[in-house]
């Protein structure tokens, strides 16, 4: 249940990260409380995750969610570049996710 707990706390750290860019400086009302909602919801699941979870596994796995998330986000909403590169750098953090997922 935990894992669980901490995949949505890293969906929600995605929300909030493309929301940030959609709030335009926070001046924007509707998508600047939608980014403070995820924010919040983000970080509270993470602490009940961390319940049963090492600091040092959920807090990289979270991180590593949102890192994610946002990249592959970036390249669809925002035309971001999807070099090669860039690619499997990504690649390399979910290989991360997963080894660490596999020795806790």
């Amino acid at each position: 249940m935990a894992w669980s707990i901490l995949f949505v706390a890293g969906l929600l750290e995605v929300g909030w990260a493309i929301g940030l860019k959609y709030t335009e400086g926070f001046s924007k009302l509707v998508p600047s409380v939608l980014t403070l909602a995820a924010m919040a919801g983000s970080v509270i699941l993470l602490g009940v995750a961390l319940k049963s979870l090492p600091i040092g596994t959920a807090y990289a796995v979270w991180t590593g969610i949102g890192a994610v998330g946002t990249a592959a986000l970036g390249i669809i909403l925002f035309g971001e570049t999807a070099t090669a590169l860039r690619l499997a750098s990504i690649g390399l953090i979910v290989a991360g996710i997963v080894g660490l997922k596999l020795v806790t």
